[in-house]
């Protein structure tokens, strides 16, 4: 009974091993336990026992004999104590032998061969890996069927699943002309202004879009919370700052750096005083940040030539002039100290501004790598459009521009082919980030007409959803990001001047265009939504280039020109 035990509980453990190795029989050994080794030795050498028993310990069977006297009890004992034992039988030399060579035999098994458990374990965790990835994959297909034209795209979860293991873009790089240094301006500049963040706008409370570094709340409608944020339209000079101080081209080391950052939050800054009458309280703090740059010895080698300044707001509001009419804003472009600065600006004057380079506004993707942007540029290609155009926008009142928001919202009102998102109060569907690019995501142009200025975030919402904008004024984006948008603009726009018979027809004049040329625009905007994003400022390993890259490698050509 026990033999038998012992085998079949071998033969059990054996088996287990086959099944999770896939080994020959020759090699299950080496995959057994102990336990197992022991318990099929065990079993061999207890079967093969009882073959021996007989011959060792049997005996011929005699007839009984009388009972013995005392005088043959004592030869018999004196007989057997000189008589050989019943080892010197052969039978039991021979079952001895056995047994010493299956010990052997055991022992060279044990050493030769020692017990593999780990790879039996390692099967194990790797089946278990593998049904968990097959899990993922298939959960994640799913939701990508069952909601394919939904804007809530976990873009995060979406690069699991591509292919490639290495990024397909440019990836920028620094050499000695790229070695960029941030001033370290007193907090009265830049973060010491956000102690007051609910007085930041005469308008709104900007205590929630001055968190995360600038990037706002996280917005759960449009993904991930790691990369989707409410960001506010004004506030790029928060991010760009929270980029620079991360940037693998940054240099602590002043006498190293061919670029010098004043990180000053102007933007911030002049919106909390568009009401302030007192014209010298209004441009004091512009003055007093000048006065600290020129007093740096990093300052005098170039007279300021090689600094620039990022600015979250339009150039218009950094420009009053003497005898020009009073919107709010402070002079801070106009001194002569930072005219010899550059300066990148959401907006900058299209006949007055030299030295001022187009930034783009901040949309509300902000990657941490780029397998996130890869995965949301194929999201973008495969959006169901079922609109020709759409606008999303509201009338304006007392301005030269306000005819042609008119005209836009005419037309798409009129037209079955065009999606129109009317904006009126401020807690309308126009200041949902989920509702904006849902629209331009269902849409295969989106016309951009000038605002209270000619650019309009609106344009970078609508190339982030791949939705080939419209323009009716070059300074909307042609005149504006020289270094961001290709020379040829027909490329990824369509330009309907806004005082031709044209611009009368709009519906007319998009069906014109062929679906390959669609598809052609559409994948160009998908190429540069990369170069026209923010990437998000805790990113050490992007691995594509930028908004920040690319403005920092245009001011260091730049730079070479100048200096």
């Amino acid at each position: 009974m026990l033999p038998s035990f012992l085998f079949l509980l071998g033969e059990r453990e054996t088996q287990r091993a086959a099944n999770k190795n896939k080994s020959s029989p020759s090699l299950l050994l080496q995959f057994a336990s102990p336990v197992t080794q022991l318990s099929l030795f065990l079993s061999f050498s207890l079967t093969l026992i009882p073959l021996f028993l007989p011959s060792m310990f049997s005996r011929k069977q005699s007839p009984p004999s009388p009972p013995w006297t005392d005088d043959e009890k004592e030869k018999h004992y004196y007989y057997s104590k000189n008589k050989d034992t019943h080892f010197n039988n052969p039978h039991l030399r021979f079952g001895a032998l056995v047994f010493v060579f299956l010990s052997l035999w055991f022992l060279v098994l044990l050493l030769w061969f020692p017990p593999k458990t780990t790879p039996i374990v390692e099967v194990e965790v790797d089946l278990v890996q593998k049904s968990q990835q097959q899990q993922n994959v298939h959960h994640h297909l799913i939701r990508t069927t069952q909601n394919p034209n939904n804007i809530n795209t976990n873009t995060t979860g979406s690069a699991d699943t591509t292919s490639t293991s290495k990024s397909p873009f440019k990836v920028p790089t620094c050499d000695p002309s790229l070695s960029v240094y941030v001033h370290p301006l007193p907090a009265k500049f830049n973060l010491g202004l956000l102690d007051h963040c609910h007085a930041l706008n005469v308008y709104t409370n900007m205590c929630p879009h001055v968190a995360n570094r600038g990037l706002g709340q996280p917005h759960p409608k449009l993904g991930s919370a790691a990369s989707w944020f409410a960001t506010h339209q004004f506030i790029a000079e928060m991010i760009f700052h929270a980029r620079v101080e991360n940037h693998p081209c940054r240099t602590l080391d002043p006498t190293r750096a061919s670029l010098f950052y004043v990180p000053f939050y102007g933007g911030l800054h002049a919106s909390s005083k568009f009401n302030e009458a007192n014209l010298t309280a209004r441009d004091e703090l512009a003055v007093d940040l000048v006065d600290y740059v020129q007093s740096q010895p990093w300052w005098k080698k170039h007279n300021g030539r090689d600094h620039f300044i990022a600015l979250g707001r339009t150039a218009w509001d950094f420009m009053r002039v003497t005898n020009g009419p009073d919107f709010g804003a402070n002079s801070l472009l106009n001194l002569p100290a930072v005219k010899n600065m550059s300066v990148l600006t959401v907006e900058r004057h299209p006949w007055q501004g030299s030295n001022q380079h187009g930034l783009p506004y901040p949309s509300y993707f902000h990657p941490s790598a780029w397998q996130e942007m890869v995965a949301w540029q194929n999201r973008v290609r495969g959006m169901d459009r079922p609109h020709l155009f759409s606008f999303i926008g509201g009338p304006r009142k007392g301005l030269e521009k306000a005819a042609v928001r008119d005209e836009f919202i005419r037309q798409c009102g009129e037209s079955t082919r065009c999606m129109l998102l009317k904006c009126g109060s401020r807690a309308g569907k126009c200041h949902e980030p989920s509702e904006v690019l849902k629209v331009m995501s269902e849409s295969h142009f989106c016309l951009q007409a000038p605002g209270d200025s000619f650019t309009r975030r609106s344009t970078f919402d609508s190339v982030l959803a791949g939705c080939i904008p419209v323009f009716s004024s070059p300074h909307t984006a042609y005149t504006q990001y020289k270094w961001f948008l290709p020379g040829d603009v027909s490329t990824y726009s369509v330009y309907i001047d806004e005082k031709s018979d044209v611009s009368k027809r709009i519906e007319e004049e998009l069906l014109k265009f062929p679906n390959e040329k669609v598809t052609a625009m559409r994948e160009k905007l998908i190429e540069l939504i990369p170069s026209l994003t923010y990437a998000h400022p805790n990113a050490t390993n992007l691995g594509f280039g930028d908004a920040v890259d690319v403005a920092l490698a245009s001011l260091a050509k730049h730079m070479q020109k100048m200096t």
